[in-house]
């Protein structure tokens, strides 16, 4: 807390306190650069006009020796074109006196407090992708939560085994990525992984799928086929949507597990295979064997080991990093130069539920790639349905905003003619408006404009009524 004032700063420090931040009081611009220079503050709340040092120049000089550190303005002389400089020389936000109120001013530093530790938690995402994942699956599995660390420490356990494996879990929650990591850590490594979609077969053709046919076993069989089951001997075979397997496959099924023995479509001999089956599904077994739709004896056959995936709504903290690595796949296929998720981006993805779990937001994140403009990945790039949540959150603290716009206005316009009480109001709306854009852009009128939904031309006439260019 930057401010020549000594009462204003106390009584902003104390408020601040009581919220949970630890302050530290300066009373100009000389010491504040000083304590910079031997300390890291996480924000900086700094007056614009004091003796000597000027909140200006503390302001260049602190983002030049601490690059990450957010910094809010204030002042009693509310110009647009301050705010402008401000904002391009690094400000976070800029503030006007008379505040508002002090609560006020703690929102502005906890939001400025929010953006630097979600800009340090992209940092550390693309660090931990450097160094590959924290449960050691390298880049098949992205996962840091405690949910994906037990995930990781099954895998490694089962391995070894050559017992069948069931993984459960919604569509999209990368059940095949650990059905071959399974199979990359195992004796079978250097033989096939073989993966099927049981749910894609035909019923009249499963049967000739898993175990082959001779030729004429039926009118289109005019070679003889091996199945998956003697292509994947010596190795694995994964099924996946095992539960859509009619009743007919799943007999033949069992047996292929019981015995080590299958038999092709129209043959008389038994062939001997040795293959390590994995199954998923994202259907509910036990409710299909109570309905009669699934084998038990079948289910206790696969279900030797057992892994469930979770949600990616229950393992929230890989958000981040998950998005950061599809980040960085997406901008290295298209060739742009999209780095980082912004600070927005991040808490947007963060907060949204994803029903499709890490396939809708990989599918999420190439599509905001494509469409980013610039360094970061910006909230408006990512699809409606994801930041929808956090803009209707938005919505509801703006009905909270007018309420007290209203008695700010009440008690700053008085007893204001209507029409001079109206210029002032639109001449701060404009002037806030154009400040928020160009914070959000860094200072790009170009970007700022489009963010407005205006032409360049038209951007620059509010800022040029505001005197600035």
């Amino acid at each position: 807390m930057v401010d020549d004032e000594p009462t204003l700063r106390r009584t902003i420090a104390r408020t601040l306190a009581q919220r949970g931040f630890e302050v530290t009081q300066c009373e100009d611009g000389q010491s504040a650069l000083e304590h910079v220079r031997a300390n890291d503050p996480d924000v900086m709340l700094i007056d614009l006009m004091m003796p000597g040092v000027s909140g200006m120049d503390v302001l260049r000089e602190a983002k030049a020796l601490r690059p990450d550190v957010e910094c809010v303005i204030m002042t009693a002389y509310s110009r647009v074109e301050d705010a402008v400089a401000a904002v391009r020389a690094g400000a976070y936000d800029f503030l006007t006196k008379p505040f508002p109120s002090f609560d006020a001013v703690a929102i502005t530093v906890a939001k400025a407090a929010e953006r630097r530790r979600l800009i340090a938690k992209t940092r550390s995402l693309e660090e931990q992708l450097d160094r590959g994942s924290p449960g050691g699956l390298g880049a098949e599995i992205i996962g840091q939560s405690a949910a994906m660390r037990r995930i990781f420490r099954l895998v490694e356990g089962v391995a070894s085994a050559s017992s069948t494996v069931l993984i459960l879990g919604e569509s999209g929650t990368g059940k095949e990525l650990v059905a071959r990591a399974i199979h990359r850590r195992s004796a079978r490594a250097t033989r096939q992984f073989v993966a099927v979609n049981c749910s894609s077969i035909p019923d009249t053709l499963i049967e000739s799928e898993l175990f082959g046919h001779v030729k004429g076993a039926f009118t289109s069989a005019n070679t003889s086929r091996a199945g998956l089951f003697e292509i994947a001997d010596k190795g694995t075979l994964f099924l996946d949507e095992v539960g859509d397997l009619s009743l007919a496959a799943q007999v033949k099924l069992l047996r292929a597990l019981q015995e080590g023995e299958i038999k092709r479509v129209g043959a008389n001999d038994v062939r001997t295979v040795d293959v390590r089956v994995i199954a998923a599904t994202n259907v509910d077994l036990a409710q299909k064997i109570d309905a009669g739709r699934f084998r038990e004896d079948l289910f206790y056959r696969l279900n030797v080991i057992a892994i469930e995936l979770p949600p990616l709504r229950d393992r929230r903290d890989d958000i981040p990093l998950l998005a950061q690595h599809f980040l960085r796949k997406f901008a290295r296929k298209s060739g742009k130069e999209v780095r980082r998720l912004g600070a927005e981006s991040l808490a947007a993805l963060t907060a949204y539920g994803w029903p499709g779990n890490v396939r809708q937001l990989e599918n999420a994140i190439e599509r905001a790639v494509v469409l980013a403009r610039g360094d970061d990945l910006m909230p408006d790039d990512l699809p409606v349905d994801v930041v929808g949540t956090g803009r209707a959150n938005g919505a509801a603290g703006a009905v909270v905003g007018v309420g007290d716009a209203i008695d700010v206005v009440a008690r700053v316009l008085g007893d204001v003619p209507y029409a001079e009480a109206k210029r002032r109001i639109i001449r701060d709306f404009d002037r806030a408006y154009a400040q928020h854009l160009l914070e959000r852009s860094n200072g790009n009128v170009s970007e700022a404009a489009r963010l407005a939904g205006l032409d360049r031309s038209n951007f620059r006439r509010v800022l040029r009524k505001h005197g600035s260019s």
